[in-house]
């Protein structure tokens, strides 16, 4: 993917500096610009390449954090449920 950036000029006259857009092509990148500015003029147009992640998905590290994680799930899932007085209130129909 290739980072553009744009200076347009809208077309009730409006000057916008730093619009990025990520796409393939500048051709993509144009039509996805005018697509939210109808009828603009493009000023300027500046490439950037982005370099590409070379992070994998490591399955056992995930895994591992969410086995890590479970104690802390059932700790909010306990601090959110009402406490046993609601309970016996609301079942026998008084408050």
């Amino acid at each position: 993917m290739v980072r553009f950036g744009f200076n347009i000029k809208t077309r009730t006259g409006q000057k916008v500096d730093n619009i990025s857009i990520m796409a393939g092509s500048q051709a993509d990148a144009e039509r996805r610009l005018r697509q939210m500015y109808l009828q603009c003029e493009i000023i300027e147009c500046v490439t950037q390449s982005v370099p590409r992640r070379v992070d994998t998905l490591d399955v056992e590290g995930i895994i591992g954090l969410i086995s890590a994680s479970e104690p802390a799930v059932r700790g909010l899932a306990a601090a959110n449920e009402a406490p046993a007085v609601w309970g016996r209130a609301f079942r026998s129909g008084t408050q």
